[in-house]
């Protein structure tokens, strides 16, 4: 049975070592932040993890279903990450994908509803607020194919010819393997995103190729499907084989899937907001998101 997950890390703990000159591991901790990154180099490690060559950190910080703090460790560790990403000056458009509709899946939206947009905003006015030199920021949600009938990469490939953005940065939910790591993780790639592809519905890639611009992809785990919870609660045992298929058209997501989104895109509003607009006080920055 074939594992499901969107996470870098979890894909190089269910697949054999292609060794350093492959994949490079390197784990720090920044404030109260356990962080992890994983980079693909070569063609040979991408085949074997199953993912892109490129960056994969991951930050692991408590849940946040049962943690509503944003103004700590954790918040400084997210947005210095995310600035190293980023290109050093350029506007930045940020693009929430998913369907708000559906709670599991509103991550990217809700994270977009709190970007604090600059683009409107000219130097002389930003002037007379206090707020010069803001970078320009642009924020906009789609939705998904189902409700607008465009893909994103078609829709944010529109806006990027249009605006010219330096780069994009892309928010989604993503599928873990296991419950340990719903609401308790946040993954930052610059390979780009296969929306959808974690829950079996894998859209148009948006990443540097497909865009021209380069593209920083954000996301925390917000379900796991019913046959690889299965694996990962009884050491590795799949579905009977009448009801795997079955299982695999099922995700799971935790009770207070609510709370975890309505704190988890707040947090990376926040986040990205000060990696945007690092001359502002975080205090400053809850209020204006």
């Amino acid at each position: 049975m074939s594992i499901r997950t969107d996470l870098a890390l979890e894909r190089r703990a269910c697949t054999k070592d292609p060794g350093e000159a492959h994949v490079r591991v390197r784990e720090r901790r920044r404030a109260s932040a356990q962080i992890t990154e994983i980079e693909v180099r070569t063609a040979a490690g991408a085949k074997e993890l199953g993912k892109p060559a490129g960056r994969y950190i991951t930050l692991e910080i408590p849940e946040f279903a049962h943690d509503s703090e944003l103004l700590d460790g954790r918040l400084t560790a997210l947005a210095e990450e995310l600035r190293a990403l980023l290109p050093k000056a350029g506007g930045v458009l940020v693009a929430g994908l998913g369907n708000e509709d559906i709670t599991p899946d509103a991550l990217g939206p809700r994270t977009a509803h709190g970007i604090f947009a600059t683009r409107h905003i000219k130097e002389p006015f930003a002037r007379s607020l206090g707020l010069s030199g803001l970078r320009e920021v642009s924020a906009v949600s789609f939705g998904v194919l189902g409700q607008t009938g465009l893909e994103s990469a078609e829709a944010l490939s529109g806006l990027v010819r249009t605006i010219r953005p330096a780069a994009v940065v892309v928010v989604d939910a993503l599928a873990s393997r296991s419950l340990a790591r719903l609401g308790r993780t946040v993954q930052l790639t610059d390979t780009g995103i296969n929306p959808g592809s974690g829950v079996g519905n894998c859209r148009a890639r948006i990443d540097r190729e497909t865009l021209g611009v380069p593209v920083i992809a954000v996301g925390v785990p917000t379900v796991v499907d019913a046959s690889t919870l299965i694996s990962d609660l009884t050491d590795g045992k799949s579905p009977k084989p009448d009801r795997e298929k079955e299982a695999r058209t099922m995700m799971v997501t935790p009770r207070e899937v609510d709370t975890l989104i309505q704190r988890a895109s707040r947090f990376l509003s926040l986040a990205l907001n000060c990696a945007l607009q690092p001359a502002l006080e975080p205090e400053l920055l809850l209020n204006l998101g």
